[in-house]
């Protein structure tokens, strides 16, 4: 399952980013550069970084560079559309933007204040898996399911998931990436699998929507009786509520919010505000800080308060 989704190569890319890049910032913090032979600009910063992070060594920085050429997958997860980009990494997630400071003073006054706020250890090392902070791989993870590449997110997040087994996030982001790919059987065994304690944590709540939301999905003659349904009697806010969930299920989120919010303008307390129930679990297996959802939202909030 590890490889579902996900190329050879892009696993032997993540497995090289994790130990070169994710590891060592554990306690350092690292000078990512993404850069190209070709790159006449990145040439000429090369040195600077190179000579900053040298003196800066015995205060836990570091320079880990990054071939966009031949690391494309690693390049695109981190949206780099023109080179030289440089960041710095703390605890696997980047914590600042760098690309505008080209000279050694600029990068030293820019390093300076990140030391200042962050807790870099020199020359310590991470503690195993336990202290193991993979915030950077599961937002690429999460990266490739929101650009809708559902099977190749489940591939990402199922190799964070064997880096890191007690990571919430991962396993929680190869449920729903399952879930959204029409991998329903292995979502809820992934999930079975869990241990209780992990599959208690809240990072595993939205996951357990987007399953809930994807049970028994219908084939193509079930949803089509579900329409005909609800057409023939659009006051039977029960055949309504089953086209709905019908309509998520199969991956009309947006019909199927728009049923939601149809049924609410009608009769907002129908059976104990039960539309109005179903259409904030698609939110929360969506996910709140979605764009779609915070539009969804706004229409919702027009809908109540208008």
């Amino acid at each position: 399952m590890a490889s579902a989704g996900l190329s050879i190569d892009e696993q032997k890319a993540v497995d090289r980013f994790r130990k070169t890049v994710v590891e060592p910032s554990m306690n350092n913090l690292v000078i990512l550069d993404f850069w190209a032979e070709w790159c006449g600009p990145c040439k000429a910063l090369t040195p600077v970084l190179e000579k900053v992070a040298a003196e800066y060594a015995d205060k836990g920085v570091v320079l880990a560079k990054v071939n966009v050429d031949e690391e494309q997958f690693i390049a695109a997860q981190f949206q780099v559309r023109s080179i030289p980009t440089v960041y710095a990494m703390f605890q696997g997630q980047p914590v600042a933007d760098l690309t505008s400071a080209r000279s050694e003073s600029q990068l030293k006054q820019a390093i300076d204040q990140i030391l200042k706020q962050l807790p870099v250890e020199p020359g310590g090392a991470a503690n195993g898996e336990e202290k193991q902070d993979i915030g950077a791989l599961v937002a690429m993870g999460e990266e490739v399911l929101a650009g809708g590449d559902a099977e190749r997110a489940a591939g990402v997040f199922a190799q964070i998931a064997e880096m890191a087994p007690d990571n919430a996030e991962a396993h929680a982001g190869l449920i729903r990436a399952l879930t959204a790919a029409g991998h329903r059987e292995q979502a809820q065994a992934a999930l079975d699998a869990l241990d209780p304690k992990i599959a208690a944590d809240p990072a595993l709540d939205q996951a357990k929507s987007a399953l809930a939301l994807a049970e028994d999905a219908p084939d193509t003659g079930e949803l089509d009786a579900l329409k005909s349904a609800a057409a023939a009697d659009p006051a039977d806010m029960d055949a309504q509520l089953a086209l709905a969930n019908g309509l998520y299920a199969s991956g009309d989120r947006d019909g199927a919010v728009d049923l939601l919010l149809k049924m609410i303008e009608t009769d907002r307390e129908w059976n104990e505000g039960a539309a109005k129930a179903r259409l904030l679990q698609i939110f929360e297996a969506v996910g709140l800080e979605d764009p779609w959802v915070a539009a969804k939202r706004r229409r919702l909030s027009l809908v109540l308060f208008g």
